[in-house]
């Protein structure tokens, strides 16, 4: 049985999805302890629940802990499954949960199923502390699907913080083979795009997101394609995204609007993100590097990426597959700042 200690580096939700979704693809028992330990309010939340309970649906797995404000779990996966499944973070308390966290835990199983997959998660699919949907769609999902991965993402529903009650579907099919990536150069700037988008909100907040990006990205020297629009959902709230599409990487950068924040600063925000990227000469940025260990460590080979910025996030993650897999990762650069990271074994 694999044990890891939940407190261990950047200590939050990532060291149980990543830890789990490498059990189930790998049929290893693992025990997590202190989970989010370090944590204003410790323990498992609603998401994470959700990901226990996922992971064990796809696997037929026997599960100790895995309650709500559980600070430890055992997970003993089986036999890893494909099929039609269903996830509704509200089944488990009224949350705005994070969809794309869940999905994160769920992909790399999945692409390891003997069948293809639907999976559909009901939840919050905008909300803090994690990566919008619109990341998954426009960044993540296809740095993934040029290693070899083979699926799809839909989006028909929105959720904001608190209510959530958003709906993602995405489609998977068996995995053939996970290529390496080497993403060390990111080469020309082919494309700028942008999404400004509210629901339940004067459309004039979401005008003034865009006016304010599209001035504030001319006075840099780029020009972006930023759309518009209102989508319902089930309470208010509003983003500005932006994504870059290079020769040969992605990026992306939003801000959530929220009660006092001025819709010009929403947008001022995501566009320093972006500058500060671009000043980097990086390929990766920050939160596409740590979100593509776990694909590094599984593919055959060695695999490099230079990112904007090495996080805490980053270097936990490489601390969890190490306990899993026989593979070692280089880290060239410091804490906080632009680097490499080689899987090396």
């Amino acid at each position: 049985m694999v044990e890891l200690d939940g407190a261990y580096g950047e200590g939050g939700g990532q060291i149980l999805r990543t830890g789990l979704a490498l059990a189930s693809i790998l049929k290893v028992p693992v025990r997590v302890v202190n989970i989010r330990a370090n944590r204003k309010n410790p323990g498992l939340k609603p998401q994470h629940v959700m990901c226990v309970q996922a992971l064990a649906a796809l696997t037929n797995a026997s599960v100790v802990g895995g309650k709500i404000n559980s600070m430890e779990v055992v997970f003993e996966p089986k036999t890893l499954r494909s099929g039609e499944f269903s996830f509704n973070v509200a089944d488990l308390k009224s949350s705005a949960g994070s969809v794309t966290l869940i999905l994160q835990a769920l992909l790399p199983p999945l692409l390891y199923g003997p069948e293809r997959s639907r999976v559909m998660i009901r939840g919050g699919t905008h909300v803090e502390w994690s990566p919008p949907v619109h990341y998954l769609l426009h960044v993540f999902l296809p740095t993934v699907l040029k290693m070899g991965a083979h699926g799809s993402m839909n989006l028909t529903r929105w959720g904001w913080y608190p209510k959530g009650k958003g709906t993602v579907t995405i489609d998977v099919e068996p995995l053939q083979e996970l290529i390496p990536v080497h993403l060390e150069q990111r080469g020309a700037l082919e494309a700028l795009r942008g999404l400004s988008v509210s629901s339940k909100l004067p459309m004039m907040i979401s005008k003034r997101q865009r006016r304010k990006g599209d001035q504030l990205l001319r006075e840099a020297g780029y020009d972006a394609q930023i759309r518009m629009f209102e989508t319902p959902a089930s309470c208010p709230g509003t983003i500005f995204f932006l994504w870059a599409e290079f020769e040969n990487s992605r990026a992306g950068f939003s801000t959530l609007g929220r009660r006092g924040r001025p819709a010009e600063e929403v947008a001022g925000s995501t566009v320093r993100q972006f500058l500060e990227f671009m000043d980097s000469g990086a390929a990766v940025d920050e939160h596409l590097a740590d979100q593509l260990v776990i694909y590094m460590a599984l593919a055959q080979g060695q695999s490099s990426i230079v990112t904007s910025r090495i996080t805490q996030h980053l270097l936990t993650c490489i601390w969890v597959v190490e306990q899993f897999l026989p593979v070692k990762f280089e880290v060239e650069g410091s804490e906080g700042e632009g680097g490499k990271v080689t899987r090396i074994t």
